[in-house]
């Protein structure tokens, strides 16, 4: 089932260029011109990073409304999570009714079990199959990667256990503002589910494509979930940590959001764990004379339509960037978001040509995009060369759209070049770990001359003496 067009509200104050203007940049790479280059696609990357400390003329007239003041992104967060910390859900509810013009009360906060079965039942067999098969999927992948206790004995009477536990309970966000995104409800519940998690509590907004969505209640209810609550924005994210009225708080925070989501988020990482402070979507194209154009053009489109996103196409084959552009702009008017795209690709979008292979591996080890697709002669070698990256997508029929919907590993990945050392959600990043350790008399006599010296060197006597009186005493 197709959900309803989602351009009305969402495109308010969104100047579209006109299709035939598509302005993607060209950046020339070759020669001496490649550290310049480097230069300007990280100012494009930096652009999206999700920092919080400017506002646009619409945001302030909104923040001086409810705020009293043209308050930063980051400030609004800071206020609102500081409210809904003090004030429970009546901040809540207060705060979607100014910030989102949307009503909630206390009874209409949760989303019943009832309105979830009811969407469940009225969704066409068309779709429950496919999220089945999504699912399998997913489950597949998750419980192949998912960690398992190990158990050691390194000498003779030591016996040492690493242990993993999953967490109790767990938030998920599921955007709701611009489009329905039941594939973001799978690719974060889904491995908290693989990993033990015995809670589950999902937020959208209130809106027709958030918690009032039949498709994302449908899925919901598929998945076994029953706990959805009806908010968005910084004030949901306040709500899972802090807990409110009718919503017990959770231990880890996951899934993607606007930049007030990702705020909240590090507002309240402390306090609870979170997957990442993400910024918008982001896909590096690597391509060649051997790559067919259309395809390649389509894989910028398909993230361009998030929008706001970066979509980056690297080669060292000239021609090839200009067929890109071509079929970029004979596609944009064919394609139900293709006005945002080509808006995105325009502000956000740049075509680089290098010298070589070797140059678009350095450029996308420095970039360490969140999504990076190979399709040309040399992708496997290219592929085995890439350590920053949150998701690689090897070869012409491996589009970035079967990460974002089915291949089985989760769409929740790092930007902003944070694949440097952050890692793409999969269920290892809801368990914890410790340690059982166990030592018999004769094991820890055997190892006392060393823990001496390091303990008494650090000043630590009471140490020494703990393990001392144990080794004297031969009863």
């Amino acid at each position: 089932m197709k959900t309803s067009s989602p351009k009305s509200a969402f495109l308010d104050g969104l100047a579209i260029p006109n299709m035939s203007e598509i302005s993607i940049t060209t950046i020339d790479a070759r020669g001496e011109k490649s550290a310049s280059a480097m230069g300007a696609l990280v100012a494009l990357q930096q652009k999206l990073s999700p920092k919080g400390d400017t506002i646009s003329d619409q945001a302030r007239e909104l923040t001086i409304q409810v705020f009293g003041a043209p308050l930063a992104p980051s400030a609004v967060v800071a206020n609102v999570c500081q409210r809904v910390q003090q004030e429970g859900l009546a901040a809540v509810c207060e705060l979607t009714r100014k910030l989102d013009r949307v009503e909630i009360t206390p009874k209409s906060f949760r989303v019943s079990t009832e309105e979830m079965a009811a969407a469940h039942e009225q969704a066409s067999p068309e779709f429950l199959d496919a999220i089945r098969h999504i699912r399998h999927n997913i489950v597949e992948f998750q419980s192949g990667i998912l960690h398992s206790n190990v158990e050691l004995e390194p000498a003779a009477g030591v016996q040492i256990r690493h242990r993993y536990t999953p967490l109790e309970r767990v938030g998920v966000c599921v955007p709701g503002g611009a489009a329905a995104y039941p594939s973001s409800l799978l690719m974060a519940a889904i491995p908290a589910q693989v990993a033990g998690v015995k809670e589950v509590a999902v937020v959208a907004p209130p809106t027709p494509f958030g918690s009032y969505n039949p498709h994302l209640l449908a899925a919901c209810h598929e998945i076994g979930i029953r706990e959805v609550y009806r908010v968005g924005g910084a004030q949901a994210i306040a709500a899972l940590a802090f807990g409110v009225e009718g919503l017990r708080p959770v231990d880890k925070i996951v899934g993607p959001g606007n930049l007030y989501v990702a705020l909240a988020k590090k507002q309240v990482y402390g306090h609870v764990d979170i997957d990442s402070i993400a910024g918008p979507s982001e896909v590096l194209v690597i391509a060649d004379e051997t790559s067919r154009p259309e395809w390649v053009a389509l894989d910028l489109i398909s993230q361009a339509e998030h929008y706001p996103g970066a979509a980056i196409l690297v080669s060292w084959c000239e021609s090839l960037l200009n067929e890109v552009r071509r079929y970029l702009v004979e596609y944009c008017p064919k394609l139900e978001r293709g006005n945002l795209a080509a808006k995105c690709l325009s502000e956000f979008g740049a075509m680089v040509l290098v010298d070589n292979s070797q140059q678009a591996i350095t450029f996308a080890n420095q970039i360490a995009p969140e999504h990076l697709h190979i399709q040309c002669l040399d992708e496997t070698k290219i592929a085995d060369s890439i350590h920053n990256a949150g998701a690689i997508f090897v070869g012409s029929y491996t589009p970035v759209a079967v990460g974002d919907y089915i291949a089985g590993p989760s769409h929740v990945l790092p930007t902003g070049a944070t694949a440097r050392w952050a890692s793409g959600l999969s269920c290892n990043q809801f368990l914890r770990s410790h340690a059982v350790i166990r030592y018999d008399q004769t094991a820890l006599t055997r190892d006392a001359s060393a823990l001496k010296e390091v303990a008494v060197l650090e000043g630590l006597t009471g140490h020494w003496q703990s393990v001392a009186v144990r080794i004297a005493n031969k009863g």
